[in-house]
């Protein structure tokens, strides 16, 4: 008798959770790369959604059609060989499935590895992304300027983002503006990113990395070029210069808040030698200096 409002109740307090959530934010993207990414999201479910309800209506045909029956004792079900249509269908349709999500993903793969088209034109703003156990340092070498858990962007402007580590590998994660990749201690990843409109943005590191993972997190604010410019020359004017005794305890283990300051820590800790995921003349440039 219990069992009726059990379910019930369990079924009411799933919506009330539900009704809870926020959006999903990879299926709200705002740059090119977020939305290349939420198109192969869409299409990967609207396949498996078709091909989970193609599956329901045959199961329904066969329960139904060969259900069990009243037969005499002595009957004999006839000898039925193999179906070659059937046969091809069963194999055929999901290697072609694979076939065409395999082309999908090498295309997108190509597009979000390498600048957004839309601004292949224009010149990208480089930032190095290091973390640290639990917080995320941001350099702009071409502004002489570092962040510390959050970043300031232009929009409509290609990012060019080289990550690393100096603590366990972490992953730096903007879901409205791309994927994730990851940072680690002993090689510079690359990855590529813009952002289409001015808005606010949630970056996270998805990748565990002991008990502060959960608040690892940094603030995203993609700016106009003309207020990116401002900001630029706001921070000159009064910000702090980053000094290699304040960065060495910014990166004791622990949390921090937001912080900024003139000068980064690129000029007296460089980052690691190794790049990956960059072209092959920034690399030989890198790797001649």
């Amino acid at each position: 008798m219990l069992k009726k409002p059990i379910l019930f109740a369990s079924f009411l307090m799933s919506l009330i959770m539900l009704a809870g959530c926020e959006p999903l934010l990879v299926l709200d993207p705002k740059g090119p790369q977020a939305q290349t990414q939420a198109k192969d999201i869409i299409l990967s479910i609207g396949i498996m959604s078709a091909i989970v309800f193609i599956v329901f209506i045959i199961l329904a045909y066969m329960v139904y059609k060969y259900r069990a029956s009243k037969q005499p004792a002595d009957y004999k079900p006839p000898h039925i060989e193999g179906n070659l249509l059937v046969e091809l269908i069963c194999v055929g349709i999901p290697v072609l499935i694979v076939i065409y999500l395999s082309f999908v993903s090498v295309d997108s793969n190509n597009k979000v590895e390498n600048p957004p088209e839309e601004y292949a034109n224009e010149e990208p703003l480089v930032i190095y992304a290091s973390t640290s156990n639990w917080k995320w340092h941001f350099s702009y070498p071409e502004q002489n300027i570092e962040t510390v858990n959050y970043l300031y962007i232009p929009a409509e402007r290609p990012l060019e983002f080289k990550l690393y580590s100096y603590g366990p590998i972490t992953s730096f994660w903007i879901p409205q503006l791309g994927g994730q990749k990851y940072a680690m201690a002993d090689m510079v990843n690359t990855l590529h990113l813009a952002a289409s409109q001015p808005g606010e943005y949630m970056g996270r590191n998805a990748n565990f990395n002991g008990k502060g993972f959960a608040e690892n997190t940094f603030d995203v604010t993609a700016v106009s070029q003309e207020e990116f410019d401002e900001w630029v020359n706001e921070v000159h004017s009064n910000a702090e210069p980053l000094t290699e005794v304040k960065f060495e305890e910014l990166l004791e283990p622990g949390h921090v808040g937001r912080s900024t300051f003139t000068g980064t820590h690129l000029t007296f800790l460089p980052p690691p030698e190794h790049n990956h995921g960059g072209s092959e003349e920034q690399n030989e440039h890198e790797t001649h200096e």
